[in-house]
């Protein structure tokens, strides 16, 4: 075999089961786990897979702009939004990450809703302004321009000063095993420091998005109290995370 068909063949085992194993692909191929763990590698390069050990999982969609990643899964993120508002009460301090569908939870709030929402999102705190009742506490830091949120030392330490009821967590990678991770580190204390400061954490996930890893982690699975995805993603998927604990909102 070709090492392109090889490598083809890697990708579509990775597609159907969302993850590979070196040695298995070694033996299925009959070919060295070093020339496995060579195929791996310059596929992660090409940005197809990210590598674990082990073997390789499916790379987040999030790696896309901020402005491509609006035009993803537009109605699979509004459905979450929907149903992730839904989980915010009167009187409740909300940290509410940056993201396209954290955005959208923004839009979906609804107006007689008595609240304050802490964010390091630019466009939420816009979005938010015109909103009556919902006081904005906006985080300083330096700006991520591929994620328009504000990350740093300055975003940090500002979240250690705050006890949230909730946080609202945009999601780049999630998996039962390897949790939560995103592309960027600054933006991993962030979020690390967002879970810590709150009580109850809500990951907003789309389908593409479960069972992806991504290079820098933020907190293991068990962080997370709500996992909030579309309502057409299968039993079949969610089944590890709820075995996990996890509470499913999917509407």
């Amino acid at each position: 075999m070709l090492t392109a068909e090889r490598r083809q063949f890697i990708m579509e085992i990775l597609r159907r089961d969302k993850k590979v194993l070196s040695s298995e692909l070694s033996a299925v191929l009959k070919v060295s786990e070093d020339t496995i763990r060579r195929d791996l590698r310059e596929l992660a390069e090409s940005g197809f897979l990210q590598r674990v050990h082990g073997g390789a999982l499916l790379i987040s969609p999030a790696i896309a702009s901020y402005a491509d990643r609006q035009k993803q899964a537009p109605k699979e993120k509004e459905a979450i939004a929907r149903a992730a508002a839904k989980l915010v009460s009167t009187g409740q301090v909300v940290i509410l990450d940056g993201g396209t569908t954290t955005l959208q939870v923004a839009r979906h709030l609804p107006l007689d809703l008595q609240a304050t929402i802490v964010t390091n999102s630019p466009p939420i705190a816009v979005a938010l302004a015109e909103h009556p009742h919902v006081e904005v506490v906006m985080l300083g830091g330096k700006l991520y321009k591929k994620a328009l949120v504000n990350v740093g030392t300055t975003t940090v330490e500002s979240l250690r000063m705050i006890r949230a009821d909730l946080c609202m967590l945009g999601v780049c990678s999630v998996h039962p095993e390897f949790g939560i991770s995103v592309q960027n580190l600054d933006e991993a204390h962030v979020k690390r420091a967002m879970i810590a400061g709150a009580a109850e954490v809500v990951a907003l996930a789309t389908e593409e998005k479960l069972d992806t890893a991504a290079p820098y982690v933020v907190e293991s699975i068990h962080a997370i109290t709500y996992l909030v995805t579309a309502p057409t993603v299968s039993d079949r998927i969610l089944t590890s995370y709820k075995a996990l604990g996890l509470a499913i909102v999917r509407d």
